[in-house]
């Protein structure tokens, strides 16, 4: 199946998780899975959140920012892919100065 996110509605989510500005999704969902390019302005932020039931990996394509993961801290560039597994927590932040565009994966369970 191929997935085109140019012919794909942009969602603006404002304080997404009780993050700063707001998070600009183009989404997939069907029951096996959440698929999304994502777009965080600079100084935005997705909050810190639980992933109780599901895993998230998440790609960066363009910008630079941090995720905060359970107790650390990560540096995101390019290239990078975060993994956060089930049952642990994260929060995404564009602390650089251009926007930060990413790839995400989170498995739907039933």
């Amino acid at each position: 199946m191929l997935i085109d996110f140019n012919k794909t509605d942009v969602t603006i989510l404002k304080n997404f998780n009780g993050g700063e500005k707001e998070f600009r999704a183009k989404m997939i969902t069907d029951e096996n899975n959440r698929i999304l390019f994502g777009r965080l302005i600079p100084g935005a932020s997705i909050g810190m959140h639980a992933h109780e039931t599901s895993s998230e990996i998440i790609y960066v394509l363009e910008g630079s920012g941090k995720m905060l993961y359970d107790d650390g801290e990560e540096r995101l560039v390019p290239g990078l892919c975060h993994y956060c597994e089930k049952g642990h927590r994260h929060s995404f932040i564009n602390d650089g100065e251009t926007d930060l565009c990413f790839f995400a994966v989170v498995p739907q369970h039933k």
